[in-house]
């Protein structure tokens, strides 16, 4: 891969509903793909993308109505790897998702309650995640990467 080529930085900004997430991973295929990023890499970034979109809209509706959602794509190269970090920008409350717990598998399908799983699938699809709290929003960075090879 050319690090030319991979070595760059891409910005959406969209307010959040259901068609802004589609337009959201559109974009983020589009791009990615203009990287040469490997489908499996996009399929692991869209599914981080995905579940932080429905946690904004879940949990910060009313802020997501008058402050639009900024994604931001960053592409790096170095010897033996290439990374991929999406950070995912809102105005809603200060949370940072990596101080919660996860919450543990449910014993069987009828304790089982909907929801609940998103910070666990981010955690499982993605290889490193950062949140910082700064001018007003909050900012969570996704990261996959796999080897050069």
């Amino acid at each position: 891969m050319d690090a030319a080529v991979l070595d760059r930085s891409e910005h959406l900004t969209l307010s959040v509903d259901a068609e802004d997430v589609r337009t959201a991973s559109a974009w983020l295929e589009r791009q990615s793909c203009a990287c040469g990023v490997p489908a499996d890499q996009i399929y692991r970034l869209d599914l981080c993308l995905n579940e932080a979109l429905a946690n904004i809209i879940t949990h910060g509706r009313a802020t997501v109505a008058t402050e639009p959602v900024l994604l931001a794509l960053r592409t790096q190269s170095g010897k033996e790897y290439v990374a991929v970090a999406l950070t995912v920008s809102d105005a809603g409350r200060a949370y940072d998702p990596l101080t919660t717990s996860p919450q543990p598998a449910p014993l069987t399908l009828a304790k089982a309650t909907p929801g609940g799983l998103g910070l666990t699938m981010l955690r499982h699809f993605s290889d490193d995640l950062s949140y910082s709290y700064h001018t007003g929003r909050n900012h969570l960075t996704i990261t996959v990467r796999w080897s050069r090879s």
